[in-house]
């Protein structure tokens, strides 16, 4: 599992093998987890939640939604070069 960040307890991943999917990361505590929470990346910058599988309370969640915001072009840039291709959800 590529892990991109940390922030705070949270850990900040791409799942392996999940090329062919629109561009999105993973959000769980301390380690990667299968059933870990997932939030799209949209084309115009921002982000939306798939869904919260990590049960992340709504601070938490919009604080790291906002994270993934901010660090958009650099997540593009690593799934670009992890899976080869890039699409967006919208």
């Amino acid at each position: 599992m590529p892990k991109l960040f940390r922030f705070g307890s949270y850990i900040i991943f791409f799942w392996a093998g999940e090329n062919g999917e629109p561009v999105h990361v993973h959000v769980s505590v301390k380690r990667p987890e299968k059933d870990s929470t997932k939030i799209w990346l949209t084309r115009a910058g921002g982000c939306l939640l798939a869904n919260n599988r990590s049960n992340i309370p709504a601070r938490d969640l919009r604080d790291l939604q906002e994270f993934v915001t901010y660090n958009h072009q650099e997540i593009c840039k690593r799934w670009l070069d992890t899976f080869g291709e890039i699409s967006f959800y919208r």
